[in-house]
């Protein structure tokens, strides 16, 4: 038998262990899965962007998988071969990996209780509406409804992200409503998945995260995994495993998105500096990347941080280390989220600068002026429009009095869902035409390789906001526009 040790040993092929690390079975021994099958049966609880990507991934993987979720519509959707959302080479994956009989999905708890050896808890923990808190209400659905209907051994390994503690919490909530005598057991695994990337973050993972309590735990994590350590074999890749306690697993995942979140705003803050004191926050950037202890990634100024996790995640953890007596600890954090805000408003300030527009008592008045915006999405490559700068600037335009036309190559439906009141074209062509001001404000390729000559003869006026830093300045000012972009010259 194998687990885990407080020590180095060999792994196997080229799985990188560091921390608290696995200790391998010996050459012919089996791991003996409840379920008889050869390899654990993977059941992902949560079949959103989280829990449905990674049932896929892992079915491409081999893997017998199952996606259990209470949305009906959802289910006949991710069945007929279809992902209720866009990521780049998804859809045709989940297609094979269905018609291969691999991938299922099911509405029924029962059937996905019967079937899972490993079930992964991949529901969503948004903010809670009266408070900086995590909602914790969807995990505690899932293993509330799951628990009873396990009888034989099983492993609950939650993926979603949660406040340090959650673990223990859901270990309780096991015991109380698991059947008399089961060997159900509980690990956290936190995922790194980035929108645009994450099948290639499920299947070749920066890193792997292993929270367990027992040997057994770890030797099923790791046989759930194999998969990914295998691709990672073939491909001469190393797959750091951190194998750790629960507390130290839960905070991995937030800890980084905190540290994100913060680089940004900082570049953001910068940014701030520099449109005043003229410098160029670009150049700034770059000079600061060829610091080693720094780097590049993440140092473009722009509109600041959305989507579904760095800003609820950056404000649950605040608000779990008030409730540890630590919360001097993240004081720091608020300041990012306000750096962050204070971004998006700036657009709408600069707009009125740039059209020599008059500030009243309640802000800028951008009464009978026509602004095209080029982005709805939080980042390019999705769909996702969760807090998104582009929807907060385009809600800030229209209460300022302006008339704003939105175009966005994947978000257009979601966008139109949050934001009804404004007006939605077809293409950039149509956005544009007739437009005082142009911002863009998500940095799709159609955006950044759009022709300025072209765009210049639809539009009103000529002038256009970078919010994303991703124009080329020249040519835009070669072909007449007045070009202003995050903390650069004008």
């Amino acid at each position: 038998m194998w687990g885990y040790s407080q020590r180095f040993v060999d792994p196997p092929k080229r799985t990188k262990v560091s921390s608290v690390t696995i200790q391998y079975m010996t050459p012919g021994a089996t791991l003996a899965v409840p379920s008889g099958a050869a390899r654990p049966r993977l059941a992902f609880h949560g079949t959103g962007y989280l829990g449905a990507t990674y049932a896929v991934c892992f079915a491409e993987l081999g893997y017998e998988v199952l996606g259990y979720d209470v949305d009906a519509p959802k289910i006949a959707k991710l069945t007929g071969g279809n992902v209720p959302f866009h990521e780049p080479g998804l859809d045709e994956m989940l297609r094979k990996n269905v018609a291969a009989g691999r991938l299922r999905f099911t509405t029924s708890i029962e059937e996905a209780a019967a079937f899972g050896d490993i079930h992964f808890v991949c529901v969503g923990t948004p903010q809670r509406p009266d408070s900086m808190a995590a909602d914790l209400s969807h995990v505690e659905d899932v293993v509330v409804r799951l628990a009873p209907h396990l009888h034989r051994k099983a492993l609950i390994v939650g993926k979603s992200t949660v406040p340090v503690g959650t673990a223990e919490w859901v270990e309780q909530l096991v015991r109380r409503h698991a059947p008399d005598g089961s060997e159900i057991e509980v690990a956290w695994s936190p995922e790194f998945l980035q929108e645009g990337h994450a099948v290639e973050d499920v299947l070749r993972p920066n890193r792997v995260i292993f929270g367990v309590r027992s040997e057994w735990a770890g030797a099923m994590l790791y046989a759930a995994h194999k998969g990914v350590f295998d691709l990672a074999t073939t491909e001469d890749r190393e797959v750091p495993v951190v194998v750790t306690n629960f507390a130290t697993a839960e905070l991995v995942k937030v800890a980084a998105n905190a540290f994100l979140a913060t680089k940004i705003s900082f570049i953001n803050a910068m940014a701030e500096i520099c449109e005043p004191a003229g410098a160029d926050v670009t150049q700034l950037a770059r000079a600061l990347g060829y610091d080693a202890r720094i780097g590049n990634r993440f140092l473009r100024a722009g509109v600041g941080f959305g989507g579904g996790c760095l800003p609820k995640d950056i404000r649950a953890f605040q608000a779990r280390a008030q409730e540890l007596g630590v919360g001097e600890a993240l004081r720091f954090l608020h300041e990012v989220d306000l750096i962050n805000q204070r971004r998006r408003q700036w657009v709408v300030q600069l707009a009125a600068e740039l059209l020599g527009r008059p500030f009243g008592p309640a802000g800028p008045d951008l009464s009978g002026v026509k602004v095209a915006v080029l982005g709805a999405t939080f980042k390019p490559n999705s769909d996702d429009v969760r807090d998104s700068p582009a929807l907060s600037v385009v809600r800030k335009l229209s209460r300022s009095g302006a008339e704003v036309s939105v175009f966005d190559p994947e978000g257009m439906e979601n966008a139109r869902r949050e934001v009804p009141d404004a007006t939605y074209a077809r293409s950039v062509v149509e956005a544009v035409t007739g437009a005082d001001l142009v911002c863009v404000l998500t940095e799709w390729e159609e955006f950044r390789t759009a022709d300025p000559v072209v765009l210049g003869g639809l539009a009103a006026g000529k002038v256009v906001i970078d919010g994303r830093n991703c124009l080329d300045p020249v040519l835009w000012r070669r072909a007449g526009w007045e070009y202003r972009g995050m903390g650069r010259p004008a």
